[in-house]
């Protein structure tokens, strides 16, 4: 009380949040986002997605912990400047709570991952909300998967409308149109100001339909890691692309689709092999509930495809899973091994 008031002037230069992540080397680092960063994906999201919304008469629900850069940017903050209303879900993994809650409130936007919107189409009580209202469903965080966004069109009536982001990009990166009317498996396109360049592991482009790694540019691409010019190095070049650790195809259209994470890439005898690609294979077969898949060391051909699973229906057998895996990937993809 004794001392006066010092302003702190502030610029778009100046550091708004140490955001933590895994990056992609898995060792937490603290990603330096700076206020324009932030400001600049607020104005990228809001500007792709206001068309489609009532500005002041939309109401969110908020199931994602908003200290992860997902909730964090769009739910307290491009939401709440377009004048959303969120009702926030303490706890998401009541289900039945999170249901009577969007009941309750009439929710008009949902914003989740895959695997809530998994769990709430296989709940039992799901399918008697009145999905009238529901105007926009976004998943991120991690890849829809196919079977997932195919059940939650049939239950509401709504598309998942997937977005693409890193906790270095603050996080938007591209998102797809809010007027598709089922699932793309595509990531969308690059958003307002972003670049989204493949390249290979010399950095050099590759031709339209061939993977590479995600390089991005743009005003939402952070300063680097908080004291770790080491592993600040390893992703961001001199003419600051950032380098995702993504592996993605893109269409004629520009529009990119995500293989999986570089460093999740399982490699027998040679092949590459996709853990994405072999689980959404894996849980369209309707008696598995949630899948992962992993390698694991092997002598005969360096590395094996490991798949676990959670039993929709107890009597499912791992002979039963391998027929169906049979029948849609090719002999290397398979799983050598599956464990409940």
């Amino acid at each position: 009380a004794q001392h006066a008031f010092s302003p702190v002037p502030l610029t778009l230069e100046d550091t708004a949040f140490l955001q933590y992540t895994g990056g992609t080397t898995g060792v937490s680092k603290g990603t330096i986002l700076t206020h324009g960063n932030i400001c600049a994906n607020i104005m990228q999201g809001k500007e792709w997605i206001k068309p489609s919304l009532q500005a002041g008469k939309e109401v969110a629900l908020g199931a994602l912990p908003l200290y992860h850069i997902f909730a964090l940017t769009v739910n307290t903050m491009i939401l709440m400047e377009l004048g959303t209303t969120t009702v926030l879900i303490t706890n998401p993994r009541d289900l039945a709570g999170l249901i009577k809650d969007w009941k309750k409130y009439h929710i008009s936007i949902f914003i989740g991952v895959n695997t809530l919107f998994n769990a709430l189409t296989n709940h039992a009580d799901f399918s008697s909300i009145d999905f009238s209202g529901l105007r926009l469903s976004l998943s991120g965080g991690m890849a829809a998967q196919k079977a997932v966004a195919d059940k939650w069109l049939h239950t509401t009536g709504q598309p998942i409308v997937e977005a693409y982001g890193l906790t270095e990009a603050s996080p938007g990166v591209a998102i797809n149109p809010l007027n598709i009317t089922g699932y793309t498996g595509m990531i969308g396109l690059p958003i307002s100001n972003t670049e989204v360049e493949l390249r290979n592991g010399q950095g050099e482009e590759v031709a339209i339909g061939e993977a590479g790694e995600l390089w991005i540019r743009g005003p939402q691409v952070m300063q680097g890691y908080w004291q770790r010019p080491d592993e600040t190095a390893k992703v961001m070049t001199a003419d600051g692309f950032f380098r995702s650790g993504d592996i993605g195809v893109m269409n004629e259209q520009g529009y990119v689709k995500i293989i999986d994470r570089k460093k999740d890439m399982v490699l027998v005898s040679g092949f590459n092999v996709y853990p994405n690609e072999v689980e959404d294979v894996a849980v369209m077969y309707p008696k598995v509930l949630e899948c992962a898949v992993v390698g694991v060391p092997d002598d005969y051909s360096g590395e094996a495809v490991k798949l676990f699973v959670v039993k929709k229906d107890e009597s499912l057998t791992a002979e039963e899973l391998q027929s169906f895996l049979k029948e849609h990937l090719t002999g290397y993809k398979r799983p050598k091994y599956i464990e409940f």
